[in-house]
Order: structure tokens, then C-alpha cells, then sequence
């Protein structure tokens, strides 16, 4: 039983490196220059001959992103407690969320390059991709608290904001914490969206900026280079969100309590 577990969580490793290994032998097999297709071991040598280029460009993206996400957090979360206490401001304001939601952030990147600096329009177009999830999943689960759970508080004569205190806001937690797994994986999105339009306008110091850039050097293994980082960049968000949903549900929630038996 460990033997086979041990090889299921090796599979995922096993798989990555016959297919590395599969790109590198199809590389050196069919001789293709590494302008068209570089071989993996040509791009970490890349990425090690650049790191200080393509690390410092990773902390530009990656502080842009953290920041686009706070905000969405905090703005998601405050306008859905908003929205479960007034019904009709949720019926104001919600088309105008799912209006900016709709709205392709590529469309909305070259735009905001013309009004604000390179860096501030960057983390808006992280900041409006990132919004939406937060506050639709925190409003539904709002929404969603158990209704004998609110009967009872309404026997004991508990206030809209006892209710909400004591029982929406634990209700929705889990709800929360999902739409914020998906937000970061969406703000480092909108973050490389927005860096490209700014790097095709010249502006920008991001990852998606040295992408750009080496495109037009046409130094491939470097745009593989910072394509990797990027990867590398969304995985390490999720895990984090991830780990960070484990640690407050943990001990409550069925979803993180089914996972650990």
C-alpha cells in the first residue's frame, strides 16, 4: 500500500521529466536551431546566465500581482458584506461588477495605458480580473448560511449584524477562500496581460516586458526563460492560497477535514 502511494505521488515528477527529456531528444534529433524551438538544458542555462535581468523583472510582476490581489480582496470582500445588507444596492451595483468581469482585459490594457503610468495600469488590469471571483464566491456564501441556523438567530432576536458576525461571514469562508485561489491565479494573468501591451508601447520592467523584448531580439531561450518563471511564479500562488484555505478550515470545514482523513 505505501509502495503504491509512493509511486502515484512519483508519477506527476516521472511524467515531467520524460517529457523534458522527450523535447530535449527531439530537439538534438532534428537539429532545429534554438531560434524555432530551444532545447530545456538551453533554457536553464539561459535562465541562469540572465537571472539578475529576469529576477529582478519577477518582482516587478510578482509585487504587482500580490498588491492587485489584496486589493481585490479587500474590495470583493467589503462589497459583498455591502451587497447581504442591502438588497438594493447589490441589484446597483452588481451589473456594473460582472460589466468589468465581461470585459476582455486585453481591451481594456491599451486604454488605461493612455490615462495612467505603465505600473499603475498594470495593477488595474490585475486588480479588475481578480475582483470579480472574490466578490461573486463571498457574496454567494453570504448568501448561502444554513436557514435554520437563521431561524434560530432570529428566535433568540439576534441583530442583521449578530447574523452577520456569527454566522454569514464563518458560512462564507470557504466560499471566500475559493474565489481567492482563482483570483490569484487571474491577477498573475492580468498582471502579464497588461505587462505585453505595456512592453509592445516600450513601457514596463515585468516578466511579460522581457518576453516582449526578447521577442523582438529574437532571443527565444530567454522568452522560454521567462515563460518558465512565470509558471513556476502561478504554481507557488495557488500553493500558497491553497495552503492558506487549509490552515483556516482545517479543524471546521468538511472540505478540508474530508482531504486530511
Amino acid at each position: 500500500m505505501n509502495r503504491q502511494k509512493l509511486l502515484e505521488s512519483a508519477l506527476p515528477t516521472l511524467a515531467f521529466v520524460l517529457a523534458m527529456g522527450g523535447w530535449e531528444f527531439v530537439v538534438w534529433w532534428k537539429a532545429i536551431p534554438p531560434y524555432i524551438l530551444p532545447a530545456p538544458s538551453l533554457i536553464l542555462i539561459t535562465l541562469v546566465k540572465d537571472w539578475s535581468t529576469l529576477f529582478a523583472s519577477l518582482l516587478v510582476t510578482l509585487h504587482i500581482t500580490f498588491e492587485a490581489l489584496a486589493a481585490a480582496a479587500l474590495g470583493g470582500v467589503a462589497l459583498a458584506l455591502l451587497f447581504a445588507q442591502s438588497r438594493i444596492v447589490e441589484r446597483a451595483f452588481f451589473p456594473f461588477a460582472v460589466m468589468l468581469q465581461v470585459t476582455p482585459i486585453v481591451a481594456i490594457a491599451p486604454l488605461l495605458l493612455i490615462y495612467l503610468s505603465a505600473n499603475t495600469a498594470v495593477l488595474v488590469c490585475a486588480f479588475l480580473v481578480a475582483f470579480f471571483p472574490i466578490l461573486s464566491n463571498t457574496a454567494l456564501g453570504l448568501a448561502s448560511a444554513d436557514h435554520n441556523l437563521l431561524d434560530l438567530f432570529q428566535l433568540y432576536r439576534a441583530s442583521r449584524w449578530q447574523q452577520l458576525l456569527w454566522l454569514r461571514i464563518p458560512s462564507a469562508l470557504p466560499y471566500f477562500l475559493g474565489g481567492l485561489r482563482i483570483a490569484g491565479g487571474l491577477a498573475l494573468i492580468g498582471a502579464i496581460v497588461a505587462e505585453v501591451a505595456a512592453g509592445s508601447a516600450g513601457q514596463g520592467a515585468g516578466l511579460a516586458f522581457r518576453i516582449v523584448e526578447s521577442g523582438f531580439l529574437l532571443n527565444i531561450p530567454r522568452m522560454f526563460a521567462a515563460l518558465l518563471l512565470i509558471s513556476v511564479a502561478g504554481i507557488m500562488i495557488f500553493l500558497l492560497t491553497t495552503a492558506l484555505s487549509h490552515m483556516l478550515l482545517r479543524r471546521w470545514h468538511d472540505s478540508a477535514r474530508g482531504r486530511e482523513a
